[in-house]
C-alpha cells in the first residue's frame, strides 16, 4: 500500500469539505485527476474510503482511519516547515486558523493584515465555522488554532481569552411590535428575518437556538456579509440578529435591541490542543491574537 503526500493531502481536503470537487479545487487538481487518485487509493487498499451521497461524500470506517493518519502526517509536515523556516530562505509555513462569524467579520480583519505584513513567509488558512465544529477541528488536529465560544465545550483544549461577543436584534426604526430596549428570541420568532447565507456560522447558531424553542426563522432573503444584512434591514426588508459591533456601524439607520437570551452574550476564546506544541509560526499568530 503506497500513498504519496499528494494523495494524503487530497483525501484530507475531500474528507474535511465533504466534497471531491471542493477538495480537488483546494488541492490544485482537476476533478478527473482527483477522482482517479481517490479511486486508486481505494483499489490499493481494497476497501472504499468514501461513501458517495447525494450532497457529497463522507469517510467510511476505513476512511476515518486514514483521515486520522493523514492529519498526523500533515501536522508533522507543517511542524517540519515551521522548524526549518528559521534556517531556510524563502521556505513558507502555513497556519490553519478556524474562527466563528463574529471573529472573522469583526475582529480578525483588524489583526491579520498587520500580522501578514510583518511575517511575509507565514500564510494563514482561515476558515469560518460554527464554534462546535471549530472545537472538533482543533481537537482532531484539522486546525492549529481556533476562536470559538466557550459554550461549545473547550475544557479539553488550552484556552486564552479573545473577546466578548454580544448579539443584538436590529430592526428598521419604524418597525412595529418591538417596544423598549430589549427582546428575546421568543418575542421575534414570528417576524420576517434578513439572514446570512446558508451555512454561515452565526446564522446556523441562531437557527439552532430557534429550533430548541420549537420554532423556526422565516427568512425573506439571505445575503453574504453582515454589512449587507444591516443595509437591507435599514431599508425595511426585515429584522436580524447580528454582533453588536456590526450593528454599531449602522447605528444611524437602525434600531438596536439587546438580546436577553443567555447564549447571546458569548465569551470567545483562542484555543489549541497545546500552545507549547504549536509550530513557531502558529505561536507567533497566537501571540498576535491575544
Amino acid at each position: 500500500m503506497r500513498f504519496d503526500l499528494v494523495d494524503l493531502r487530497l483525501f484530507l481536503l475531500v474528507a474535511e469539505r465533504g466534497s471531491i470537487t471542493h477538495g480537488a479545487e483546494l488541492a490544485g487538481l482537476a476533478l478527473a485527476s482527483a477522482s482517479a487518485r481517490i479511486k486508486g487509493m481505494e483499489e490499493r487498499l481494497g476497501a472504499p474510503l468514501l461513501e458517495r451521497r447525494r450532497r457529497g461524500v463522507v469517510p467510511t470506517a476505513a476512511g476515518q482511519a486514514l483521515l486520522h493518519h493523514a492529519r498526523a502526517v500533515q501536522n508533522q509536515i507543517e511542524a517540519m516547515a515551521g522548524d526549518l523556516a528559521a534556517y531556510a530562505t524563502g521556505l513558507r509555513a502555513r497556519v490553519r486558523l478556524m474562527a466563528n462569524t463574529a471573529a472573522t467579520s469583526e475582529m480578525l480583519p483588524k489583526i491579520l493584515p498587520a500580522f501578514l505584513v510583518a511575517h511575509p513567509r507565514i500564510d494563514i488558512d482561515l476558515d469560518e465555522r460554527p464554534s462546535h465544529e471549530i472545537v472538533e477541528a482543533v481537537a482532531s488536529g484539522a486546525a492549529d488554532l481556533g476562536i470559538a465560544a466557550t459554550w461549545a465545550g473547550l475544557s479539553h483544549l488550552e484556552q486564552k481569552p479573545f473577546f466578548i461577543d454580544r448579539l443584538v436584534v436590529i430592526a428598521p426604526r419604524n418597525w412595529p411590535g418591538l417596544e423598549g430596549r430589549t427582546a428575546s428570541l421568543t418575542d421575534i420568532l414570528g417576524d420576517p428575518f434578513v439572514g446570512l447565507s446558508t451555512g454561515h456560522a452565526l446564522q446556523e447558531h441562531v437557527t439552532r437556538q430557534a429550533a430548541r424553542l420549537g420554532g423556526h426563522l422565516h427568512f425573506r432573503i439571505r445575503v453574504p456579509g453582515l454589512d449587507n444584512v444591516c443595509r437591507l434591514v435599514a431599508q425595511g426588508a426585515g429584522i436580524a440578529i447580528v454582533p453588536e459591533s456590526a450593528a454599531r456601524r449602522s447605528a444611524r439607520t437602525l434600531r438596536t435591541l439587546r438580546l436577553t437570551n443567555d447564549w447571546a452574550t458569548r465569551q470567545l476564546n483562542l484555543c489549541a490542543r497545546r500552545f507549547d506544541d504549536l509550530t513557531p509560526q502558529a505561536k507567533l499568530l497566537a501571540s498576535a491574537l491575544v
